[in-house]
Parts: C-alpha cells; structure tokens; sequence
C-alpha cells in the first residue's frame, strides 16, 4: 500500500526476441568454434539489472520493470537484492553516473548499441556506489556487452572504461555538488520553493532510501504496533519500521492493524477533522491508503479512482483491515455522485516528486511538459470538488510533489478561481508539532524533515471551507 503514481507504459524497444528479461539468443557458432564459454560468477543478477534499464528505457517505471522482467523474477535471495540495488542505484545517481562516464567517451554511444551505455552504467553505479570488487564489475560488464549482437563490438571499449572508472572510483565523486543527481528544471523549482540550502539537503536525502513506516487502523494501538514490530513512533503518529523489515512476516499484517504509509502521506486525511457518520469522498483513491484512514475515522467513504486494477487493490486492502468502503470505477472530471459530499480528500495526479526516495526513475521518467499538463487537469479536478461538495464542507486537495505549481501556487489560483471557498489553516496540533505549515497556513513536507529519524516525503495540502 506504498503511496505512489504510475505513468502510461510503452511497448518497450525489443532488441532481441522476447524482449528484456527473456533468454538471450545464442549468438551463432562455426564448427570449428569452442563452445560457449561459461558466463562469470555475478552475471545473471547484472542481466536482470540490464533488462530492468531496458524496459525503463522503453517506458515501464521501476516498479512496474521489476514486476514485468523474467530474468529478474527467476532470481532468489541476494542475486534477487543485488539486481534490485544495481539497477536502483543507476536511477538514483545517473546524473553522478553519467557525470563520470563522460570524459571516457570520444562521441556518444549510438542509440541502436543504447544497452552498451546501460552497461557501463551498470559497472559505474558498482564501482562508485556499492563497492563492488573490481574484477567481478568488469568481467561481467564485459559478458554482458558480449552478449547481444548490437553491443558486441563495444566489448574492448566497455572492458577499458570499467577498468578506469573502478580505479579512479574514489576520486571520481569528489566535489561534485549536490545538484547534479537533479534534473535542472526540477532543481529550480526546488530552490524557489525552499530556498538553495534547503534544495541541497532534498538532494542529499534523496541519495538514499525511504523509510517504510505504518499507520494503525487504530490510533489508540499505535505505541503498541511500535513496540511488537521494533519500530518507532513518529510524532505524527505512524510506526517506522526498522531497516530491513518484510512487510508481510510482520507483526499484526494478517490480522490488518495497519498499512504501509509514508508518515506525510498520512497527514492529509487528518485534516478533515471529525468524520463520524460523515459521507467522504476519496478522489483520485487508490493505492488506498487515504480510504483506509477515512473509513477508520469512521466516515462513509465513496473512493472513486479511474484505474480498476488500483481499485481492486483497494478492495484487498480494505478486506484484509476489515474495513468498508464503496469503489467507484470513474473519471473524476466525469463522475456525477447522487449526492453531494460532507468532506473530500483530492489527492490529485502530480508528477510525484515527493517520492522520489521510492521511485528513483521519476527523476528521468518526468519533464518539464508533464508538469504543465499536469497543473491543468489539478485545477479541473479542484473546480470539479468544489462543485459536488455541500456548503459548510471542507475540501483537502493534496499532491505527493515538491513542485510549488503543484501546491502553493495551485491553492492560491484555486482561491483566486473561487470565491466561495476560504482557507482554513493548518495547526501544528494536527500534524503532530511538525514544523511543516506555510506561511499561508498550508502543509508541506520535504524529504530533509526529520532527517535525524530517516526523513519524510514530499507533500502539500491546502485546506479549504465552501461557504
């Protein structure tokens, strides 16, 4: 039950038959040829990474290649974490990555050999970030550039570079500033929003991995969760498990006393104050983690959500916490309730940069373009809101993004758009004492906050009344 946001897959480009994660084709022998020579210790994981870089390339966000790639799905154990760590280091640090390769290279790669690139990735992120010992980076990156026809010339090339970037490892990263993990356009965003120093501290934060952290079905259980899952108990009142933790062996998953929730992503719903009774709508719902809460608020929760499959998760989910909602398969923009709504939540499409810790690819998979169209279709879902809201009801719209055009600026165009709502301010009270409102009296959250106890993801949410 992660929060997160998925992108529309491509058909990724196939090289070879069956695409990335099936069996390579055996390239063709002579009589008088040895056999096939057996492939280095450590090659089949660092396929699997390959692969899982190819359907990135090809469209799929990390998750969905990780679901999708058959070469990564037949690993177990550490194989199965190696490929898992090699892959997701090359899309959180590919700005670093990049950086480093560049000077080795005469002219780029041409984009048919595009895999030769993504090898040499691949043996960067080892040598510069895992401590991979250096013959096991260079013998497999060799093998797998060996491998296909189109990169298979590169081999000598890829075999020279991986040898001098282990080398210089240590000294490849140092000076490099923060920013250059950062796609520009995202970065400027960051330092208009929060100011340079902040910007630099969500960069530093994202060179690592998120915290996995639970919100109890039931408030009042919240230290005891803590205390029978070795986790601890964040101000806000969700459990962050230690390092490590298998969701599914931990305490109290099957009985469903809890969900898998980043700590800010549990802060919106709780803006709508007391909801006994009240009927709620969840826009935008799934993966389901804001219905959840709702529902065990005690509300009468109508989650609407355009993605079925997302729904049907909601359903297990809600099932498994043996809690009730009502899933409406719908287009927000189209969805006409029979009756209008005590609260909403809008937790509306964004480009997601506030997850960026779980979902390393957003920083190569978004643009600049996204975020315009994105901001459109925001403001249509907020007049939508609004439109099928009672007066005196409140209206939380949220975004999982660090982006001001997705938040900030938003609520004020949504003020501006509509006169008969007002803002309601956030306390401190709500939010557990964090130092995290605005100066308009709005949440927001950055992965710098709490950096002492594993950080936050990026949120914003704007509380509005109907008069």
């Amino acid at each position: 039950m992660v929060e997160a946001r998925t992108m529309t897959e491509k058909r990724p480009d196939r090289a070879r038959k069956g695409g990335a994660g099936a069996p390579p084709r055996k390239p063709a022998r002579t009589p008088t040829q040895d056999p096939t020579p057996k492939p280095p210790a450590g090659f089949e994981p660092r396929r699997a990474a390959l692969d899982i870089l190819t359907l990135v390339a090809g469209g799929r966000t990390l998750d969905q290649a990780f679901e999708a790639c058959r070469t990564f799905g037949a690993l177990e154990g550490p194989d199965r974490g190696l490929a898992h760590a090699i892959a997701a280091a090359v899309m959180r640090r590919r700005g670093t990555i990049d950086h480093v390769i560049g000077p080795y290279l005469d002219r780029p790669i041409p984009k048919r050999a595009e895999r030769a690139m993504n090898v040499l990735r691949l043996a960067a992120a080892q040598s510069l970030f895992l401590k991979t010992p250096d013959h096991a980076v260079v013998s497999t990156a060799v093998a797998l550039t060996k491998e296909y026809r189109e990169t298979a010339g590169y081999a000598g090339l890829v075999n020279a570079i991986a040898r001098k970037m282990a080398a210089a490892a240590e000294k490849s990263l140092k000076g490099l500033p923060e920013r250059i993990d950062t796609p520009g356009w995202m970065w400027r965003g960051w330092e208009r929003n929060f100011g340079p120093e902040t910007a630099r501290a969500i960069a530093r934060a994202h060179q690592g991995e998120a915290a996995v952290d639970l919100t109890p079905r039931d408030r009042e259980t919240a230290s005891e969760i803590a205390m029978k899952t070795n986790g601890a108990l964040l101000p806000t009142g969700s459990v962050r498990l230690p390092s490590g933790a298998k969701i599914p062996m931990v305490a109290g998953f099957d009985e469903g006393l809890w969900w898998v929730q980043d700590a800010a992503a549990a802060l919106p719903a709780k803006l709508l104050g007391e909801l006994t009774g009240k009927r709620i709508f969840d826009l935008c719902a799934a993966p389901g983690g804001k219905t959840m809460q709702l529902a065990a608020a005690g509300a009468e929760v109508v989650a609407v959500d355009i993605e079925g499959m997302r729904l049907r998760l909601i359903a297990e989910n809600l099932e498994r916490t043996k809690l009730a909602a009502e899933t409406v398969k719908a287009d927000v923009l189209e969805w006409t309730p029979d009756a209008p709504a005590d609260a909403i939540l809008l937790d509306a499409p964004c480009t997601a940069t506030g997850t960026i810790r779980r979902h390393p690819d957003i920083l190569w998979a978004k643009r600049e373009e996204d975020l315009k169209s994105l901001i459109t279709l925001q403001a249509a879902m907020i007049d939508k809101a609004i439109s099928v809201l009672k007066p005196g009801g409140l209206l939380v719209y949220c975004t999982c993004s660090l982006q001001s055009e997705e938040g900030e600026k938003q609520a004020a165009a949504a003020l501006a758009r509509h006169g008969e709502i007002e803002r309601i301010p956030v306390e401190k009270a709500e939010i557990g004492g964090l130092d995290a409102i605005t100066r308009d009296g709005d949440l927001r959250t950055h992965p710098a906050m709490l950096a002492g106890q594993g950080g936050l993801d990026g949120f914003f949410a704007a509380r509005f009344r109907k008069r």
